[in-house]
């Protein structure tokens, strides 16, 4: 089996992060989604994945080079428009071949993995299976209405009034019958060859298509609470300890993580909160649910429920809860103000934080 990862979208919900930067890059504890993306379909025995990249190739190259780090061989499949899910496996012929895969949306989150799920394919081999999760407004989203055995029945987009509350959440396992029903379907209203579409295809010529539930943790990441709330919940299984420096005067709660080269200076910081590494936090209060990245410096700084992303600087700010602060910004505030703030600030940003 082979993967199909997408990571071609523009991430317009996430700005202003993602003007400069693919919104599949956003660290959630400190790791890009894509890292998480790709860690779970490597614990499924996958290691040969092909991505699909569009303006920002280079970025997401930069960070995940050949995937070897990542013990995985990445292709890297470029789509100059999106145009279409089922368009991304037309791009993709050439690297799938014959092989069953796996197609997973890049900005997905399912911490506990879909290994089962994986595995029912493996032994059934229907032509397609999807993967549903139960949502409260269905109506947002595809929904898969099944019969009794499991067989989906029916694939239906965004409905005004849902027969079913199974919602495909952005994954699927196909054989090779995908690429005929993609090549037999015409685009939709918006223009684009449609995932959903296809599958209905197979269904209509008889093929089996199946449904598998998960019901772990699922996140799509693509608004900034979303990500924050993502965040809380992997911080929630963090390996602690202190592999940086934090001093005497230093109070470090259960649930920390401090990597190596970061230093703590007379600070408290309550778990779960990661730190990384070449990071200095000095007079500070930090925690709980906050992830740290690299280089940062913060300095009689409060900050909570946040993510901080590599190369920030937070500096006087006693009151910063709910917020994403980009790479490489400058927070700040004058002495006499006594902010308490929930922030998105942008990569290389400058501000002052007014009362």
């Amino acid at each position: 089996m082979k993967a199909l990862v997408l990571s071609g979208g523009s991430g317009t919900r996430l700005r202003p992060f993602s003007y400069s930067m693919p919104k599949q890059l956003i660290p959630i504890a400190n790791k890009p989604v894509l890292e998480h993306v790709l860690e779970n379909i490597r614990a499924l025995g996958v290691t040969e994945i092909g991505i699909i990249v569009g303006g920002w190739a280079a970025e997401i190259a930069d960070v995940l080079g050949d995937g070897s780090r990542l013990g995985v061989r990445i292709t890297y499949i470029p789509q100059e428009k999106p145009l279409g899910l089922a368009h991304c496996v037309t791009l993709a012929r050439s690297f799938l071949g014959d092989d069953d895969f796996v197609m997973y949306l890049g900005d997905n989150m399912l911490p506990d993995g879909i290994e089962d799920i994986a595995a029912d394919f493996r032994a059934g081999r229907p032509a397609a299976q999807v993967v549903v999760h139960k949502v409260l407004d269905p109506r947002a989203f595809g929904v898969a209405e099944l019969d009794v055995d499991g067989n989906v029945e029916r694939l239906v987009e965004k409905p005004e009034q849902p027969l079913s509350d199974l919602a495909l959440i952005g994954v699927y396992f196909f054989t090779p019958a995908i690429h005929r029903a993609v090549g037999a379907i015409a685009p939709s209203a918006r223009g684009e060859l449609e995932i959903t579409d296809a599958i209905q295809w197979l269904l209509t010529a008889g093929s089996e298509v199946r449904a598998s539930e998960y019901s772990g943790y699922w996140k799509d990441t693509g608004r900034a609470e979303d990500v924050l709330d993502c965040n809380r919940q992997l911080l929630a299984d963090l390996r602690p300890g202190v592999f940086g420096e934090a001093d005497a005067a230093s109070e470090l709660d259960e649930g920390v993580r401090i990597e190596p080269g970061a230093r703590v200076l007379r600070s408290r910081i309550e778990g779960p909160v990661v730190v990384g590494s070449g990071t200095v936090i000095e007079d500070s209060h930090i925690g709980p649910n906050t992830s740290i990245g690299r280089d940062c410096t913060l300095r009689g700084t409060q900050v909570s429920e946040s993510i901080v992303m590599d190369g920030a600087t937070i500096s006087q700010v006693p009151g910063l809860q709910g917020s994403l602060i980009g790479r490489n910004a400058t927070v700040g505030t004058t002495p006499e103000q006594d902010p308490h703030h929930r922030l998105v600030v942008g990569d290389h940003t400058r501000i002052e934080v007014a009362a």
